[in-house]
Protein backbone atom coordinates (compact mmCIF):
# COMPACT_ATOMS: atom_id res chain seq x y z
CA UNK A 1 0.00 0.00 0.00
CA UNK A 2 2.81 2.57 1.14
CA UNK A 3 5.00 1.28 -2.16
CA UNK A 4 1.70 2.15 -3.98
CA UNK A 5 1.16 5.75 -2.38
CA UNK A 6 5.26 6.86 -2.44
CA UNK A 7 5.06 5.47 -6.30
CA UNK A 8 2.35 8.47 -6.86
CA UNK A 9 4.57 10.97 -4.21
CA UNK A 10 5.03 14.19 -6.91
CA UNK A 11 1.80 13.43 -8.72
CA UNK A 12 -1.42 15.62 -7.91
CA UNK A 13 -2.71 13.68 -5.10
CA UNK A 14 -5.93 14.69 -1.90
CA UNK A 15 -6.28 13.54 1.35
CA UNK A 16 -8.97 13.36 2.98
CA UNK A 17 -9.00 13.20 6.61
CA UNK A 18 -12.05 12.22 9.01
CA UNK A 19 -11.52 13.23 12.12
CA UNK A 20 -13.00 11.74 15.59
CA UNK A 21 -12.08 12.48 19.17
CA UNK A 22 -9.52 9.26 18.92
CA UNK A 23 -8.35 8.62 15.30
CA UNK A 24 -7.67 9.97 12.20
CA UNK A 25 -8.42 8.27 8.94
CA UNK A 26 -7.10 9.59 6.04
CA UNK A 27 -7.89 9.05 2.64
CA UNK A 28 -5.70 9.14 -0.08
CA UNK A 29 -6.83 9.87 -4.15
CA UNK A 30 -6.67 8.66 -6.65
CA UNK A 31 -4.16 5.46 -5.20
CA UNK A 32 -7.88 5.07 -3.01
CA UNK A 33 -6.29 3.97 -0.15
CA UNK A 34 -7.28 4.99 3.32
CA UNK A 35 -4.64 5.04 6.53
CA UNK A 36 -5.66 5.15 10.38
CA UNK A 37 -3.74 7.26 12.95
CA UNK A 38 -4.47 7.72 16.14
CA UNK A 39 -5.61 11.90 17.17
CA UNK A 40 -2.82 12.81 19.68
CA UNK A 41 0.66 13.99 19.22
CA UNK A 42 2.03 11.24 18.12
CA UNK A 43 -0.36 10.28 15.96
CA UNK A 44 -0.49 13.48 14.23
CA UNK A 45 3.26 13.73 14.29
CA UNK A 46 3.56 10.45 12.12
CA UNK A 47 0.61 11.70 9.71
CA UNK A 48 2.35 14.44 9.46
CA UNK A 49 5.50 13.01 8.41
CA UNK A 50 3.92 10.22 6.17
CA UNK A 51 1.72 13.19 4.33
CA UNK A 52 4.85 14.77 3.74
CA UNK A 53 6.25 11.96 1.50
CA UNK A 54 3.73 11.51 -0.86
CA UNK A 55 3.49 15.69 -0.85
CA UNK A 56 -0.25 16.07 -1.75
CA UNK A 57 -1.81 18.57 -3.69
CA UNK A 58 -4.12 19.53 -0.64
CA UNK A 59 -5.38 18.39 2.27
CA UNK A 60 -8.68 18.64 3.32
CA UNK A 61 -10.77 18.45 6.71
CA UNK A 62 -13.86 18.70 8.34
CA UNK A 63 -14.39 21.34 10.89
CA UNK A 64 -15.10 19.56 14.08
CA UNK A 65 -15.52 21.57 17.21
CA UNK A 66 -12.65 21.53 17.68
CA UNK A 67 -11.49 18.24 17.26
CA UNK A 68 -9.23 18.80 14.07
CA UNK A 69 -7.25 21.75 15.80
CA UNK A 70 -4.40 19.68 16.66
CA UNK A 71 -3.71 18.10 13.30
CA UNK A 72 -4.50 21.39 11.15
CA UNK A 73 -1.80 22.96 13.13
CA UNK A 74 0.43 20.29 13.00
CA UNK A 75 0.17 19.83 8.88
CA UNK A 76 0.01 23.51 8.63
CA UNK A 77 3.69 24.07 10.46
CA UNK A 78 5.03 21.50 8.00
CA UNK A 79 4.10 23.67 5.18
CA UNK A 80 1.59 21.17 4.11
CA UNK A 81 -1.55 22.86 2.14
CA UNK A 82 -4.54 22.30 4.70
CA UNK A 83 -8.20 23.91 4.08
CA UNK A 84 -10.76 23.24 6.94
CA UNK A 85 -14.42 22.83 5.54
CA UNK A 86 -17.75 23.07 6.52
CA UNK A 87 -19.19 19.53 7.23
CA UNK A 88 -22.85 20.63 5.38
CA UNK A 89 -20.53 21.10 2.10
CA UNK A 90 -19.23 17.30 2.59
CA UNK A 91 -22.63 15.98 3.07
CA UNK A 92 -24.48 17.65 0.58
CA UNK A 93 -21.58 16.64 -1.77
CA UNK A 94 -21.46 12.87 -0.91
CA UNK A 95 -25.61 13.09 -1.49
CA UNK A 96 -24.75 14.58 -4.64
CA UNK A 97 -21.57 11.83 -5.34
CA UNK A 98 -24.23 9.03 -4.22
CA UNK A 99 -23.04 7.79 -0.99
CA UNK A 100 -25.29 6.89 1.59
CA UNK A 101 -23.10 5.01 3.65
CA UNK A 102 -21.13 5.84 6.31
CA UNK A 103 -18.15 4.54 8.31
CA UNK A 104 -15.18 6.63 8.93
CA UNK A 105 -13.14 5.51 6.38
CA UNK A 106 -16.25 6.15 3.14
CA UNK A 107 -16.08 9.76 5.28
CA UNK A 108 -12.84 10.12 4.52
CA UNK A 109 -13.18 8.77 0.38
CA UNK A 110 -15.60 11.42 0.42
CA UNK A 111 -14.05 14.08 2.05
CA UNK A 112 -10.43 13.36 -0.45
CA UNK A 113 -13.32 13.28 -3.40
CA UNK A 114 -14.54 16.58 -2.81
CA UNK A 115 -10.88 18.49 -2.57
CA UNK A 116 -9.98 16.25 -5.60
CA UNK A 117 -13.35 17.94 -7.04
CA UNK A 118 -13.60 21.46 -5.92
CA UNK A 119 -9.94 22.48 -4.88
CA UNK A 120 -11.01 24.54 -2.30
CA UNK A 121 -8.51 27.32 -1.50
CA UNK A 122 -6.14 26.74 1.71
CA UNK A 123 -6.40 28.73 4.40
CA UNK A 124 -3.90 29.65 7.32
CA UNK A 125 -4.31 28.36 10.97
CA UNK A 126 -5.67 31.63 13.11
CA UNK A 127 -2.84 32.65 15.13
CA UNK A 128 -3.17 31.75 18.76
CA UNK A 129 -4.34 35.21 19.49
CA UNK A 130 -7.22 35.29 17.16
CA UNK A 131 -8.43 31.08 18.48
CA UNK A 132 -8.44 32.29 22.21
CA UNK A 133 -11.03 35.10 20.95
CA UNK A 134 -12.76 32.93 18.76
CA UNK A 135 -12.98 30.68 21.85
CA UNK A 136 -14.34 33.26 24.21
CA UNK A 137 -16.62 34.81 21.62
CA UNK A 138 -17.97 31.07 21.29
CA UNK A 139 -18.50 30.92 24.98
CA UNK A 140 -20.35 34.21 25.67
CA UNK A 141 -22.71 33.39 22.43
CA UNK A 142 -23.38 29.76 24.76
CA UNK A 143 -23.84 31.86 28.05
CA UNK A 144 -26.22 34.40 26.26
CA UNK A 145 -28.06 31.21 25.06
CA UNK A 146 -28.41 29.79 28.25
CA UNK A 147 -29.55 33.22 29.58
CA UNK A 148 -32.46 32.88 27.30
CA UNK A 149 -33.50 29.61 27.53
CA UNK A 150 -33.24 29.73 31.42
CA UNK A 151 -35.63 33.60 31.04
CA UNK A 152 -37.85 31.49 29.51
CA UNK A 153 -38.01 29.00 31.57
CA UNK A 154 -38.96 31.49 34.14
CA UNK A 155 -42.13 32.73 32.70
CA UNK A 156 -43.31 29.51 32.69
CA UNK A 157 -42.10 27.65 35.60
CA UNK A 158 -43.58 26.97 38.65
CA UNK A 159 -43.48 29.27 41.70
CA UNK A 160 -41.49 26.59 44.13
CA UNK A 161 -38.35 26.87 41.49
CA UNK A 162 -38.51 30.59 40.69
CA UNK A 163 -35.66 30.75 43.40
CA UNK A 164 -33.57 28.19 42.05
CA UNK A 165 -33.88 29.65 38.41
CA UNK A 166 -33.16 33.05 39.89
CA UNK A 167 -29.81 32.24 41.46
CA UNK A 168 -28.75 30.70 37.76
CA UNK A 169 -30.01 33.42 36.00
CA UNK A 170 -27.86 35.25 38.59
CA UNK A 171 -24.98 33.18 37.98
CA UNK A 172 -24.79 33.34 34.20
CA UNK A 173 -25.15 37.01 33.65
CA UNK A 174 -22.24 37.20 36.48
CA UNK A 175 -20.20 34.99 34.03
CA UNK A 176 -21.71 36.66 31.39
CA UNK A 177 -19.76 39.88 32.06
CA UNK A 178 -16.91 38.48 33.19
CA UNK A 179 -16.36 36.91 29.67
CA UNK A 180 -17.29 40.31 27.87
CA UNK A 181 -13.98 41.70 30.44
CA UNK A 182 -11.76 39.64 29.23
CA UNK A 183 -12.77 40.26 25.35
CA UNK A 184 -12.08 43.42 26.09
CA UNK A 185 -8.68 43.74 27.76
CA UNK A 186 -7.55 40.60 24.88
CA UNK A 187 -8.85 43.25 22.30
CA UNK A 188 -7.12 46.13 24.14
CA UNK A 189 -3.70 44.22 24.45
CA UNK A 190 -3.26 44.03 20.57
CA UNK A 191 -1.91 47.23 18.63
CA UNK A 192 -2.94 45.62 15.73
CA UNK A 193 -6.50 44.08 16.56
CA UNK A 194 -7.57 47.83 18.62
CA UNK A 195 -6.91 49.39 14.60
CA UNK A 196 -9.48 47.08 12.92
CA UNK A 197 -11.46 47.49 15.66
CA UNK A 198 -11.44 51.10 15.78
CA UNK A 199 -12.81 51.16 12.09
CA UNK A 200 -15.13 48.91 13.00
CA UNK A 201 -16.86 50.45 15.70
CA UNK A 202 -16.35 53.75 14.31
CA UNK A 203 -20.27 53.13 12.28
CA UNK A 204 -22.75 53.23 14.33
CA UNK A 205 -24.59 50.03 15.74
CA UNK A 206 -21.63 48.23 15.43
CA UNK A 207 -20.58 47.45 19.01
CA UNK A 208 -17.31 45.04 20.50
CA UNK A 209 -19.34 42.38 20.43
CA UNK A 210 -19.51 42.33 16.23
CA UNK A 211 -16.71 44.09 15.93
CA UNK A 212 -14.85 41.12 17.60
CA UNK A 213 -17.06 38.53 16.29
CA UNK A 214 -16.43 39.31 12.32
CA UNK A 215 -12.66 40.17 13.36
CA UNK A 216 -12.70 36.31 14.49
CA UNK A 217 -14.65 34.55 12.93
CA UNK A 218 -14.42 36.59 9.03
CA UNK A 219 -11.27 37.03 8.75
CA UNK A 220 -11.97 37.42 4.72
CA UNK A 221 -13.43 40.53 5.86
CA UNK A 222 -11.60 43.54 3.33
CA UNK A 223 -9.87 40.90 0.87
CA UNK A 224 -13.28 39.93 -0.97
CA UNK A 225 -16.18 41.83 -3.13
CA UNK A 226 -19.22 42.28 -1.55
CA UNK A 227 -21.20 39.41 -3.29
CA UNK A 228 -18.15 37.05 -2.27
CA UNK A 229 -18.23 38.56 1.84
CA UNK A 230 -21.99 38.45 1.81
CA UNK A 231 -22.43 34.80 0.37
CA UNK A 232 -19.55 33.98 3.07
CA UNK A 233 -21.90 34.77 5.63
CA UNK A 234 -24.67 33.87 4.14
CA UNK A 235 -27.08 37.12 3.78
CA UNK A 236 -26.74 36.72 -0.30
CA UNK A 237 -30.00 35.99 -1.05
CA UNK A 238 -30.25 33.09 -3.84
CA UNK A 239 -32.87 32.69 -6.42
CA UNK A 240 -35.62 29.90 -6.42
CA UNK A 241 -37.15 29.54 -9.45
CA UNK A 242 -38.07 26.67 -11.83
CA UNK A 243 -40.22 27.12 -15.43
CA UNK A 244 -41.99 30.03 -14.99
CA UNK A 245 -42.85 29.72 -10.79
CA UNK A 246 -40.62 32.79 -9.42
CA UNK A 247 -40.34 31.49 -5.57
CA UNK A 248 -39.13 34.00 -3.17
CA UNK A 249 -35.34 34.77 -2.80
CA UNK A 250 -33.64 33.42 0.53
CA UNK A 251 -30.66 33.31 2.38
CA UNK A 252 -29.09 30.22 2.66
CA UNK A 253 -25.71 28.77 4.14
CA UNK A 254 -22.98 30.28 5.33
CA UNK A 255 -21.57 31.47 8.32
CA UNK A 256 -23.94 30.88 11.39
CA UNK A 257 -22.32 32.79 14.32
CA UNK A 258 -21.33 35.94 12.52
CA UNK A 259 -25.01 36.11 11.09
CA UNK A 260 -26.60 35.48 14.13
CA UNK A 261 -24.39 38.54 15.84
CA UNK A 262 -25.00 40.55 12.41
CA UNK A 263 -28.81 40.42 12.79
CA UNK A 264 -28.18 42.42 16.07
CA UNK A 265 -26.06 44.39 14.81
CA UNK A 266 -27.97 45.35 12.06
CA UNK A 267 -31.05 46.16 14.12
CA UNK A 268 -29.59 48.70 15.95
CA UNK A 269 -27.84 50.53 13.33
CA UNK A 270 -31.80 50.58 12.17
CA UNK A 271 -32.04 53.09 14.98
CA UNK A 272 -28.78 54.74 15.11
CA UNK A 273 -26.93 54.61 11.70
CA UNK A 274 -28.34 57.17 9.56
CA UNK A 275 -27.72 55.36 6.02
CA UNK A 276 -29.29 52.26 7.11
CA UNK A 277 -31.92 53.52 8.91
CA UNK A 278 -33.07 55.12 5.41
CA UNK A 279 -32.51 51.99 3.94
CA UNK A 280 -35.17 50.51 6.16
CA UNK A 281 -37.27 52.82 5.84
CA UNK A 282 -37.02 53.34 2.17
CA UNK A 283 -37.60 49.01 1.96
CA UNK A 284 -40.69 49.39 4.62
CA UNK A 285 -42.41 52.12 2.76
CA UNK A 286 -41.86 50.21 -0.38
CA UNK A 287 -43.69 46.83 1.09
CA UNK A 288 -41.19 44.82 1.84
CA UNK A 289 -41.22 42.70 5.31
CA UNK A 290 -39.68 43.74 7.94
CA UNK A 291 -37.44 40.44 8.47
CA UNK A 292 -36.83 41.23 4.39
CA UNK A 293 -36.08 44.63 4.99
CA UNK A 294 -33.69 43.54 7.84
CA UNK A 295 -31.96 40.84 5.90
CA UNK A 296 -31.00 43.18 3.30
CA UNK A 297 -29.61 45.99 6.00
CA UNK A 298 -27.34 43.11 7.01
CA UNK A 299 -26.47 42.85 3.75
CA UNK A 300 -25.71 46.71 3.26
CA UNK A 301 -24.10 46.84 6.84
CA UNK A 302 -21.77 44.20 5.68
CA UNK A 303 -20.78 45.12 2.38
CA UNK A 304 -20.09 49.06 4.14
CA UNK A 305 -17.74 47.01 7.03
CA UNK A 306 -15.94 45.18 4.32
CA UNK A 307 -15.63 48.29 2.02
CA UNK A 308 -13.81 50.38 5.09
CA UNK A 309 -11.84 47.39 6.04
CA UNK A 310 -10.65 47.38 2.68
CA UNK A 311 -9.62 51.04 2.71
CA UNK A 312 -8.62 51.31 6.09
CA UNK A 313 -10.86 54.20 6.71
CA UNK A 314 -13.49 54.82 9.56
CA UNK A 315 -16.57 55.51 9.19
CA UNK A 316 -17.00 59.49 7.32
CA UNK A 317 -17.71 58.69 3.66
CA UNK A 318 -20.90 58.52 1.83
CA UNK A 319 -21.40 55.07 2.00
CA UNK A 320 -24.99 55.30 1.17
CA UNK A 321 -24.76 54.14 -2.45
CA UNK A 322 -23.12 51.20 -1.54
CA UNK A 323 -25.26 47.88 -2.57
Amino acid sequence: MRNEESSQAGQDQYLGIDVSKARLDVAVLPAGTVQSFSNDEAGGGALVTWATGLRPQLIVLEATGGLEMLITGLLTAAGLPVAVINPRQIRDFAKACGTLAKTDAVDAKSIARFGQALKPTPRPLKDEQTQALTALIVRRRQIVDMLTAEKNRLAMAHRRVHKDIQQTIAWLEKRLGSVNRDLDRAIKASPVWREKEDILTSAKGVGPVLSTTLLCALPELGTLNRRQISALVGVCPFNRDSGTQRGRRTIFGGRADVRAVLYMGALAATRSNPVIKAFYARLIKAGKLPKVAITACMRKLLTILNAMMRNKQKWGHDYSKIA
